[in-house]
């Protein structure tokens, strides 16, 4: 009984033991690449931190991070890390966004492929403090199609309405059963999507903004009727439409 209860406690060290060590082999094999490196003063002191962009890929082969994040060295010390969602490729920018005279971290992870989703981050550590401000919503819009195969987008926040002129995608549209002798089957709302791009953009008096990207489509993700362009300021603490641009899509 003795030697057994002797085997059993040996047997559960060496199981525990290799347990452990495959713990510590997956750790080490995780790899971290840098996606980006920057060099500047993000908090006010005049002294320059580093800023680097960090990934954890899925698998070497594959290029979709399962784990994105900041690191920033500053200059007090400290090492800061800032996490961001995961997604295929991520970028950083070190601009003065809010227009206090200290640069402020802005990074983007696109989530999807290139017509995917991307989610952004507006970062200040002015004075060592980490404040996330917010990103400009992107446009509000009704939308329809209309009978004579055309389409209407009206913009909330200007209350502009555009019409669309969609006769080029006739063939298609009657094929899909979705207009009968040029009129539609039933009521139907066009597709508003979130941005798709989001960059800085420099504007007058030396201040900088944010310009986003949308796209409104059709009966299928891949029938883009409408590119929304939007420019924003930011002021008081709040971002400010600054301007818009609705450029219409020709069928691919």
């Amino acid at each position: 009984m003795k030697k057994e209860m002797l085997l059993a406690i040996v047997s559960f060290f060496f199981i525990s033991i290799t347990a452990i060590t495959g713990v510590y082999a997956i750790e080490e094999n995780t790899k971290v690449i840098t996606i980006a490196e920057e060099e500047t003063d993000i908090t006010g002191d005049q002294i320059v931190e580093a800023i680097v962009l960090k990934g954890v890929p899925y698998q070497e082969e594959n290029s979709f991070l399962k784990k994105i994040y900041i690191e920033v060295a500053a200059s007090n010390g400290k090492l800061y890390s800032l996490p961001l969602e995961s997604g295929s490729k991520a970028a950083i920018q070190l601009i003065d966004l809010d227009h206090d005279g200290i640069k402020d971290i802005f990074a983007s992870v696109l989530t999807e492929g290139s017509e995917g989703i991307v989610n952004n981050y507006f970062i200040s550590l002015k004075n060592f403090v980490q404040t996330d401000l917010p990103i400009p919503e992107p446009l509000e819009m009704d939308t329809k199609f209309l009978n004579g195969y055309k389409a209407e987008i009206k913009l909330k926040q200007t209350g502009k309405t555009y019409k669309f002129d969609l006769k080029d995608r006739k063939k298609y549209y009657k094929k899909l059963g979705f207009y009968y002798k040029g009129r539609l089957n039933e009521p139907t709302e066009l597709s508003v999507n979130p941005y798709n791009s989001l960059k800085p953009v420099q504007l007058e008096h030396d201040k900088i903004g944010l310009k986003g990207q949308q796209r409104v489509t059709g009966v299928a993700n891949a029938d883009t009727i409408a590119i929304i362009e939007s420019i924003w300021t930011f002021d008081n603490k709040q971002w400010k439409l600054h301007s818009t641009k609705v450029t219409k899509q020709k069928p691919s």
